[in-house]
């Protein structure tokens, strides 16, 4: 059952869409308690912060040290204010993975992917947006994270990275 609510609570915060950066500084700091147990006092320790009482008040007023938060992001374990910054600049973001090279059946799978989400694109258009756009939104984020994998491994290609692990 726990996996099961831990599961549940990973999809939930992964879909999480900020209004505001107010809103993602504070949703990222729910997370922190939610997921890591983890209070103001603790992040602001875990940042290397002196004073929690100053991270307090950038939360409240949404007036965050740009400098700061990738550190406040990685110590809560989530991005909600990256992804708030882009996309209020209309900007889409996609994760890029890094692991091993591809074989043949990664890129048959590549393109079947691909294939389908087109599909499912040409059906919500059909539609004329009437359909439900989760699921092509879904499709597209997870064809665009793959690419982005194929991207950075051969952007990296060049400059491989040690594997010490096998």
């Amino acid at each position: 059952m726990t996996s099961r609510l831990t599961a549940a609570r990973a999809r939930f915060w992964k879909r999480q869409r900020p209004a505001t950066l107010r809103d993602a500084l504070a949703q990222t700091k729910e997370y922190a308690r939610e997921a890591k147990n983890l209070g103001v006092e603790r992040i602001a320790e875990l940042m290397g912060l002196e004073d929690h009482w100053a991270l307090y008040k950038w939360i409240q007023s949404g007036r965050f040290p740009l400098v700061l938060l990738p550190a406040y992001e990685h110590v809560c374990g989530i991005d909600l204010a990256t992804r708030w910054l882009a996309a209020s600049r209309r900007k889409l973001l996609v994760d890029m993975p890094i692991g091993k090279g591809a074989e043949q059946g990664d890129l048959v799978q590549l393109g079947a992917d691909f294939q389908h989400a087109v599909a499912l694109l040409h059906d919500f258009y059909q539609s004329n947006g009437s359909a439900d756009a989760e699921p092509v939104l879904a499709a597209l984020r997870e064809h665009l994270q793959a690419v982005a994998h194929h991207h950075f491994n051969v952007s990296g290609f060049s400059d491989p990275q040690l594997d010490f692990g096998s």
